[in-house]
């Protein structure tokens, strides 16, 4: 048995060491610090001796760092601003995603499509700080094009950094803004991939544009649709960071519709230092997107065995 592990081994060495990077690097980053997890039941305290010897000689406290974590007034606005934000994200970002894949898909000009297609690609590589700066070029009370726009025709100027009333729409917007180029890209690449016979067969039976995507794009879509759907549920408990804090400018009159689970651990990290509870917060949250990623998967397995993601 070891001489057929050793030949298989050495047949196959060509494609192993092609997997050998992308296998070290999900062994540093994704797998060696699971051994960090145990701070989320310690009360973490670093010393000299270095950090695994700080994480094994910590003082053991249980569940009290996730009991620290729900036992707020905050709790329940981090997790409700979360869980919504992610859902509406979801949502919206498939269907905006889809559509410009299909628009795209459909410009008889190619190179145009090119353009259009760099042109929304380009916001994904932005950081968070720039497209934070972007907003408030449009949102300043005193210089902001919205406010100039809204003076221009007799309103008044609103004060968007102390009103929470607007944020949540302007949080979507800014969201789909960076994200949607990058996300319809899959989607354009899976509508290339069809058989053109198909929609010159539809054609000749006097199908129009719509019925052509109704009966033939969005089923053949639906595999790929699922599959990114299940993915984005996984990280539903999960925040992007620079879009809660950089955009809102980390004002304190917004955080009823701006503080998630993310921004509350960093500004808890920031004022108590306690290690213990925001490792407590991340294992919370990859526990959780882990059954979700679970629950989901089976039920689409129940529905469609063959658009399972496993």
């Amino acid at each position: 048995m070891g001489g057929t592990f050793f030949r298989n081994l050495n047949r196959n060495k060509a494609m192993l060491l092609m997997v050998l990077p992308g296998a070290l690097w999900f062994l540093c980053f994704s797998y060696l610090p699971l051994v960090g997890t145990i701070a989320a039941f310690k009360q973490y305290r670093f010393s000299r001796q270095g950090f695994l010897y700080s994480l094994v000689h910590s003082k053991n406290v249980g569940w009290d760092n996730f009991k620290f974590l729900f036992s707020t007034d905050a709790a329940w606005t981090i997790t409700r601003n979360t869980l919504f934000y992610n859902i509406a994200f979801i949502f919206l970002g498939l269907v905006c995603s889809v559509a410009m894949a299909i628009l795209l898909s459909e410009l008889v000009n190619k190179k145009m499509a090119k353009l259009y297609q760099t042109g929304m690609f380009l916001p994904y590589f932005l950081s968070w700080v720039i497209v934070g700066y972007f907003a408030f070029s449009f949102l300043s009370l005193d210089r902001g094009l919205l406010n100039h726009i809204l003076g221009s025709f007799g309103g008044k100027s609103l004060q968007w950094y102390s009103d929470p009333t607007y944020w949540p729409y302007i949080l979507v917007l800014v969201y789909l803004w960076k994200s949607v180029g990058y996300s319809s890209v899959v989607y354009l690449a899976s509508i290339m991939g069809i058989d053109r016979s198909l929609y010159e067969a539809a054609m000749i039976d006097g199908a129009s544009k719509w019925q052509q995507i109704r009966s033939i794009t969005l089923p053949l879509l639906k595999p790929i649709i699922i599959i990114m759907t299940l993915l984005a549920v996984g990280k539903i408990f999960y925040a992007d960071f620079g879009l809660f804090y950089e955009v809102p400018r980390d004002s304190g009159t917004l955080y009823s519709v701006t503080n998630v689970i993310d921004t509350y651990v960093y500004r808890g990290l920031k004022t108590t230092g306690e290690i213990g509870m925001s490792t407590a917060a991340g294992l919370y949250q990859s526990v959780v997107g882990f059954a979700l990623v679970m629950i989901s998967n089976f039920v689409v397995r129940k529905m469609d065995k063959d658009s399972a993601l496993f």
